[in-house]
């Protein structure tokens, strides 16, 4: 739990490392291969420059012990993209449920909260 730092789940470390990771056109190929990626999504709305810049990426050689992360609406999210690899002491734990969502671009106030996702289960 953060803040706390009590562990209530067990989970395994991730155990991949060293590959090649590059995003072309908004696939995300692992040493040259396009993997399935069923969890991203590109919004068509956003400055085109930002989104041609989160669209295509690297490639870059992933460490060992420092994970690429990217958040799941792709070309909203300020991931490993920008900011580079975590470091894997800094991993907590593995999310497993939607805790808050937030639309910025919503009109008002009580439409910014998304009701309907707080609480869902993280597959």
């Amino acid at each position: 739990m953060p803040y706390v730092n009590i562990r209530v789940l067990s989970y395994n470390e991730p155990r991949r490392g060293g590959e090649t990771l590059q995003i072309i056109g908004g696939r995300i190929y692992i040493d040259n291969t396009m993997i399935s990626d069923p969890w991203g999504y590109f919004d068509e709305k956003g400055e085109p420059d930002f989104i041609a810049a989160v669209e295509n990426f690297g490639p870059v050689v992933v460490p060992e012990a420092s994970p690429f992360v990217m958040g799941d609406n792709r070309n909203h999210s300020e991931d490993s993209r920008f900011w580079g690899f975590l470091p894997l002491n800094n991993v907590l734990g593995k999310s497993f449920i939607i805790y808050f969502s937030w639309d910025r671009e919503a009109e008002n106030l009580s439409g910014k909260v998304r009701w309907s996702r707080i609480g869902k289960l993280i597959h």
